[in-house]
């Protein structure tokens, strides 16, 4: 009935799965990295198994999930197993390397694979059945675990054989196969397989015909949510470029501070290029902190899109709608600091026009590093990529070097430059207003 509450469901699942794995004594806790302590290694590899349980998921593949874990934290995370597919009528399919006997004890079915072969399959409590027929037996101190590894290997087989009325002879894999297919439980199997499946038990909701789970707004939304919650957990960032932008605002204007505004030759008017330059080349640095962000994202970016949680598109979406407002207020932080006090030209209009433009600026900056930053895909690739593109934009952005001076083999530079476009925009919305009329 709580799972049918309307606008809880996701909820209740998620503290549902929570409360099975034992994670809920640590809900509220960073997951961590090698320079934040977070959670434990087995509570790691909950978080992980948890991920995957979250959803409509009904049947699991596992491959070695024990790997790092102690055995008692393996025992707690396949008990957890036990109970979900229990519950929620599910198959888990887990393989593990040598698993303790209280965590063997907890499997309800067994399949053991060697050289390829199934060597059996079936209820747990029958497997020493089989081997008992083909005249290996277990001893009553050994791991049923280890003696299912050993029992098919040439070279430990023989200390199993149990047969004192006729000589060992080794047993090998493929005449245990056999064996097995004809034993009782391979014959059921083998009867199950033969008869075809009743179409009239099928249902087309028994299909999957849809590529995610819900819909593309609900992908957006929950993609948005979660973006949401990492800009506050990393409140902190993005207060601190605003103080970084507040310090250098402030060196730019009295770096640039007009006591008295002199327009009145073309040396006057580089120094204003200057300044123009200045605060559109500041505005791109600060787009540069989208690199480190995205690297850090993309483990989970990947995995998670691999495993269909979303689109691509849901997931590059709401960074750059959600950055908007983080611009706008850094944007203004520097424009109002710094405009009237270079001397720029008074007109209000100008005044918002190169707010809109280096707003565009530091969005497409933003989208700049995020490429290289998904391009690079580690931080000692991308930083070498982002800081040869800054380089390369400023080399060919119209200021360093104008037009008529770029060679003709790099013409395609500079007009690919978005730093060009940025330069000259910004450029004729200062020169062509009232007071550089006399120039």
């Amino acid at each position: 009935q709580a799972a049918a509450t309307e606008g809880d469901e996701a909820s209740v699942v998620t503290d549902y799965v929570l409360k099975v794995l034992g994670l809920d004594i640590c809900a509220d806790t960073l997951v961590g990295d090698e320079m934040i302590r977070g959670i434990s290694g087995g509570q790691k590899k909950r978080v992980t198994t948890g991920e995957m349980l979250v959803g409509p998921t009904k049947v699991l593949f596992m491959d070695e999930i024990s790997t790092g874990l102690d055995s008692s934290t393996t025992y707690q995370v396949v008990n957890m197993l036990r109970q979900y597919v229990h519950i929620m009528k599910g198959t888990a399919f887990i393989s593990l390397l040598q698993p303790a006997p209280e965590t063997y004890d907890l499997f309800d079915d067994i399949v053991l694979l060697s050289d390829g072969q199934i060597v059996y399959q079936g209820p747990r409590e029958n497997v020493l059945d089989f081997f008992e027929s083909m005249g290996f037996r277990c001893p009553e101190r050994k791991a049923v675990a280890d003696f299912l590894q050993e029992v098919t290997s040439k070279k430990d087989q023989a200390q199993y054989w149990a047969n004192k009325h006729e000589p060992y002879q080794f047993v090998s894999v493929t005449e245990f196969a056999e064996a097995f297919r004809s034993f009782v439980l391979g014959r059921r199997v083998k009867q199950e397989l033969e008869v075809p499946f009743d179409k009239t038990k099928s249902h087309p909701a028994a299909l999957t015909t849809e590529k995610f789970g819900v819909g593309q707004k609900e992908l957006l939304k929950a993609c948005t949510s979660r973006e949401l919650l990492l800009m506050k957990r990393n409140s902190f960032f993005f207060y601190f470029k605003i103080f970084q932008l507040t310090v250098m605002a402030i060196i730019a204007l009295t770096l640039f501070l007009r006591t008295q505004t002199r327009k009145n030759s073309v040396a006057d008017g580089g120094i204003y290029m200057g300044a123009l330059f200045y605060s559109t080349i500041m505005v791109m640095f600060n787009g540069m902190s989208e690199l480190p962000m995205t690297i850090l994202k993309l483990p989970v970016f990947y995995k998670q899109r691999d495993m269909y949680f979303f689109p691509t598109w849901a997931y590059t979406l709401p960074p750059w709608i959600l950055k908007i407002p983080v611009t706008v207020v850094d944007v203004l932080i520097w424009t109002v600091f710094t405009y009237y006090t270079i001397g720029f030209d008074p007109n209000v209009e100008r005044f918002f026009k190169q707010f809109l433009l280096l707003i565009c600026i530091q969005q497409a900056a933003g989208a700049l590093f995020r490429f290289i930053g998904a391009f690079g895909r580690n931080m000692i690739v991308a930083n070498t990529f982002g800081l040869f593109s800054l380089l390369l934009l400023f080399a060919l952005g119209g200021f360093v070097l104008a037009r008529n001076d770029v060679k003709s083999w790099w013409i395609w530079g500079y007009w690919s430059s978005p730093l060009m476009y940025a330069q000259n925009a910004i450029i004729v919305n200062e020169f062509t207003g009232h007071s550089w009329s006399k120039v």
